[in-house]
C-alpha cells in the first residue's frame, strides 16, 4: 500500500504594511487652547505631538508655555486656588473661583461633553486674552497694585470657557503638566524660536 503524501499548500506570506500614522485632526478656525491640548496629548510619539503643536501654532500657545516652563518667569499672583466667586453668585455658590471652574469641568466630564450650554462657553478665549498675561508676572507691569492685578486676573478667568480658565490657573502655578502631558522638550522641538531663560 502506498501512501500518498498530502500536498501541503503553503500559505503565501503576506507582509503587513505599516499603517500610515493618523493625520492630525482639523479643528474649526480659532480653536480653544484646550481643544489643541486634547489633540496633542492623544498623540503617541513626540514627533506627532510636535506636528500637532506646529499645525495649531499661535502666539497664545507660546505665551502659555513660556509662562509655565520658563523658570525665569515668576508669577506675581498668589499660588493655589483663586479665592473669589462672582458677587452675583455669592448666595448660590460658596467657595473659590478655582472650585467653580473645577466644578464646571467635572460636570462637563460627567456629561461627556466640552460644553455646558451657551451660558458657560465664555465670552472670551485665551487667544483674545494672552496679550494681558504680562501683567501677572514679575517685571511685566510692576506698577500695577496687587488688588488691581488680581481683579484683572479674576475678570479674565470669568470670561473664559471653564477648561480654558483651568489652563490659566494651572499655568500661573507652573503646573500645566499635571493635566496635559506636554513637556518642555516637546514644546522646544515644536517651537525652536522660543528662547528659554533671561526674562526677569
Amino acid at each position: 500500500m502506498t501512501t500518498a503524501k498530502k500536498a501541503t499548500t503553503a500559505k503565501p506570506k503576506t507582509t503587513r504594511k505599516k499603517a500610515a500614522p493618523a493625520a492630525i485632526p482639523d479643528l474649526p478656525a480659532n480653536p480653544f487652547v484646550f481643544e489643541i491640548f486634547d489633540i496633542v496629548v492623544k498623540q503617541r510619539s513626540v514627533a506627532k505631538k510636535v506636528e500637532a503643536l506646529q499645525k495649531f501654532s499661535h502666539p497664545c500657545l507660546k505665551s502659555i508655555f513660556i509662562w509655565n516652563f520658563d523658570e525665569t518667569i515668576v508669577s506675581v499672583l498668589p499660588p493655589g486656588d483663586v479665592p473669589y466667586a462672582a458677587v452675583d453668585e455669592m448666595d448660590s455658590f460658596k467657595g473659590t473661583l478655582t472650585e467653580k471652574i473645577e466644578d464646571a469641568v467635572e460636570k462637563m466630564g460627567e456629561a461627556g461633553t466640552k460644553s455646558l450650554g451657551s451660558q458657560d462657553q465664555g465670552r472670551s478665549s485665551i487667544r483674545k486674552e494672552y496679550t494681558k498675561f504680562y501683567n501677572f508676572v514679575k517685571g511685566g507691569n510692576d506698577g500695577l497694585s496687587n488688588l488691581r492685578r488680581e481683579t484683572m486676573f479674576i475678570n479674565i478667568l470669568q470670561g473664559l470657557h471653564p477648561l480654558e480658565a483651568q489652563i490659566i490657573c494651572l499655568v500661573k502655578d507652573k503646573n500645566l503638566e499635571s493635566k496635559y502631558k506636554i513637556t518642555q522638550d516637546v514644546v522646544s522641538k515644536a517651537y525652536p524660536d522660543i528662547q528659554w531663560g533671561n526674562r526677569s
